[in-house]
């Protein structure tokens, strides 16, 4: 039956114990290191109830089978370990800093090659994944904001590597299985750091992927990773997610709303060179008049807006990604990432407004 729900309906209404008389209608904090034995379960660092609740809702949502992990990076660590020893890693140039950290690091000890492709290039991207293990994608991408056509480049891979082709890992933190899903174009595995959109009220630190039906192989590699490496979330981090998940798309399509007025009137502000929106979801950037320092005065002067580094929260953020020691040179020193929340749009332009120079 819930197959046959809309995803709004998934969100809130899986995850939940079984409807008897007098049960509780949310699943609790499980707090417990070890199960009495007999079990399928003996130890906590394999699986926890309050886990799985959340995998329950996540899963259905992406259209896979989902794992949840300590947080973000430790879930993109544990897809990119799915790249063997000396083994090639395809990524767009501009990404999430700490997976550009990731690979640069692991390039350095020569664990792996990584090759680097424009986002929004599709041939370019086909091409770069010959002989490759793993593609890394991540659309849109942080804090440029390029979509690369997924269906388009799995499409491609199938038609000219045919079984040889590299596993595809989609990182969809910023559009959220609300806006797209990646596994239904063909993908092997989705990334999200649930920090931001899924949580929603930036108080807790999680990861996941998720697997596609047919990629039993990638689950069962995944998930003793997380066993042997620790990687896991705790009972708490769970509950916090599974609860902010309730609510994605109401915050979703708000901030969404909020997103698409600030584009409209910031493209063409005086102060605004540039602005960057794919078309769909929260997130935006834009280069401000004044270079570096412009950027950094911006910031400073806001007041409703939060100057912080994250996304995804009730509240709206700003960043300039560029104060960041691993963010990539080619993006803007003036760039700005900003994080539409739920507050009023005419709050958050007002105070915007007065920030610009």
């Amino acid at each position: 039956m819930h197959e046959q729900l809309a995803p709004a309906t998934r969100a809130v209404a899986l995850g939940r114990p079984p409807r008897e008389p007098g049960a509780p209608v949310n699943h609790g904090v499980a707090f417990t290191s070890t199960y009495v034995a007999g079990g399928e379960v003996s130890y906590a660092r394999t699986s926890n109830p309050t886990w799985e609740a959340l995998e329950e809702v996540l899963g259905s949502l992406e259209g896979g089978s989902a794992l949840t992990f300590a947080s973000g990076m430790a879930a993109v660590t544990a897809a990119v370990s799915l790249v063997p020893v000396g083994g090639v890693v395809v990524a767009p140039r501009h990404v999430y800093n700490g997976t550009t950290g990731l690979l640069d690091e692991m390039e350095r000890a020569g664990a792996l090659t990584a090759r680097r492709v424009d986002a929004e290039d599709t041939d370019a991207i086909v091409t770069a994944a010959e002989g490759a293990d793993v593609l890394l994608l991540e659309s849109p991408t942080n804090p440029m904001m390029e979509v690369t056509d997924v269906e388009a480049v799995v499409r491609g891979l199938r038609e000219r590597y045919a079984d040889a082709r590299p596993v595809v890992v989609c990182d969809n933190t910023f559009a959220t299985p609300l806006a797209q899903q990646p596994l239904a174009w063909g993908a092997d595995l989705v990334v999200h750091s649930a920090t931001k959109y899924l949580s929603g009220h930036s108080d807790t630190l999680l990861g996941a992927t998720v697997v596609a039906p047919e990629r039993a192989d990638l689950l069962e590699r995944l998930h003793t990773h997380r066993n042997l490496h620790g990687a896991i979330p705790g009972p708490m981090e769970a509950w916090l997610v599974l609860r902010g998940i309730r609510t994605l798309h109401l915050r979703l399509e708000r901030a969404q709303a909020t997103a698409r007025e600030l584009v409209a009137r910031l493209d063409g502000h005086p102060a605004v060179e540039r602005v960057r929106y794919p078309g769909f979801g929260g997130m935006l950037s834009v280069e401000v008049a004044g270079g570096e320092a412009g950027a950094e005065a911006v910031c400073a002067a806001v007041r409703l807006w939060t100057h912080s580094t994250s996304l995804g929260g009730v509240e709206s953020q700003i960043e300039r990604r560029r104060r960041h020691p691993l963010e990539v040179a080619t993006v803007p020193v003036n760039l700005l990432r900003l994080s539409a929340g739920v507050e009023d749009v005419e709050d958050l332009w007002a105070d915007l407004a007065q920030a610009l120079p």
